[in-house]
């Protein structure tokens, strides 16, 4: 695998734009972007597990029923959530997108990102979206990645380039994702794009299994988001074998959807609102996955954890204390916690118990921008790696008037 440009246009045959249209009032934000494959595409999706979800991702669930998706159209500054007239409102966007493409409203992903229970008019939309379609370019990622942002303080995308059946392909995406980042997906506003050949039943089991190691495992203040989505675009003109059951051309692409979306949770995570800093929990000596991944997700969704790591603060209880209250059935007296950063690594804590170490060199670790917390179970050979950030003054003031 090699990293290449582009982002979510580096696949053959895909394009994307961003603008501002006029939902936001920052006029120097864009708010409107678009995604489009020059081919109809197999599609996949996963949707946030909130009760409560916004009017597109109902709309988008439909268009999708069928495998089969073109584009993608999402606004930012308003999350068209909880409006009575927002299914509406979505399927509008849609029918938009389909007419300025020349393909079918039910073709179309739509999303929205933003304030809650805020009326969306669909009138800046359809007077910006044949402006926003003529400036489809194969070097619009970034533009369209910059108009799904809303706190996130710069645009995260990743592509990478690889080799299936003598084949050149690539995948890519962007993601959004600042604040209202929790476990179980879908956890944030993620395209991804693929000229890969396969089946859409191979690629939504690609998608659903590795968002269990990826977006699930990835977490910024606790709250699951009521808008999100990943959907995962393939139009297949790399010309590859199609991929239509498991096999080594499979693995292939899954370790290559991994590898794009392990980059992009990282730089959710690091990202956070009024995060300093990227923690990253590697648990290890797991009697079983599903006790890793308990483990690593409650250190990382702890506040008192998170406190610590902003202060440069080596409180390793908090990490123990974290771990006690998971769920997870572990062996307290077998637990070992080591910081390890840029600055270097040091152990806090073996076998349950606090042990010696300097206090001035666990600081200057823990100043670092990216911070990592190893856990050794001590209990087997199961592992699982979290993600999240630091938890400053700053998320609270960023969200004591996010509204208003």
């Amino acid at each position: 695998m090699k990293i290449v440009s582009g982002g979510v246009c580096a696949a053959k045959g895909f394009l994307a734009a961003g603008m501002h249209c006029g939902i936001r009032k920052n006029k120097s934000k864009k708010d409107l972007a678009l995604i489009y494959s020059q081919c109809p595409a197999n599609a996949a999706a996963v949707y946030t597990t909130n009760l409560v979800k916004g009017a597109p991702l109902g709309v988008t669930k439909a268009n999708l029923s069928d495998g089969k998706a073109q584009a993608v159209i999402c606004n930012s500054g308003n999350a068209n959530t909880c409006n009575a007239d927002g299914v509406a409102v979505a399927r509008e966007m849609c029918a938009l997108a389909a007419q300025a493409l020349n393909i079918s409203p039910q073709d179309v992903v739509v999303a929205s990102t933003g304030v809650i229970g805020l009326p969306l008019s669909p009138e800046p939309i359809a007077q910006s979206i044949g402006a926003l379609a003529e400036q489809l370019s194969p070097a619009g990622s970034t533009a369209a990645c910059e108009a799904i942002m809303t706190t996130d303080t710069y645009p995260k995308e990743f592509a990478l380039a690889f080799s299936l059946g003598g084949k050149t392909c690539h995948i890519g995406g962007i993601a959004k994702g600042s604040g209202m980042i929790h476990p179980n997906m879908a956890t944030m506003l993620v395209f991804l794009t693929t000229d890969v050949a396969i089946s859409t039943a191979m690629l939504q089991k690609a998608l659903s299994g590795d968002i269990q190691n990826t977006f699930n495992m990835l977490s910024v203040d606790g709250d699951t988001s009521t808008n999100d989505m990943a959907v995962l675009l393939a139009n297949g003109m790399a010309g590859n074998p199609e991929i239509t059951q498991e096999g080594e051309d499979f693995t292939a692409f899954m370790k290559a959807l991994n590898t794009v979306n392990v980059h992009l949770c990282r730089s959710l995570a690091g990202d956070g609102e009024g995060a300093t800093k990227l923690l990253e929990c590697a648990v290890t000596g797991a009697a079983d996955p599903a006790t890793a991944k308990t483990v690593a997700k409650s250190v990382i969704c702890s506040s008192l954890t998170k406190a610590a790591m902003f202060g440069a603060d080596a409180n390793w209880g908090r990490v123990l204390c974290a771990i006690g209250y998971s769920g997870a059935a572990v062996d307290v007296d077998r637990i070992s916690v080591s910081f390890r950063s840029a600055a270097g690594v040091i152990p806090v804590c073996e076998n349950g118990a606090g042990i010696p170490f300097s206090e001035e060199l666990a600081k200057q670790i823990l100043l670092e921008k990216e911070i990592e917390i190893l856990v050794d179970l001590g209990s087997g050979e199961a592992a699982a790696t979290a993600w999240g950030c630091d938890l400053t003054y700053d998320y609270v003031k960023i969200n004591g008037d996010y509204r208003t």
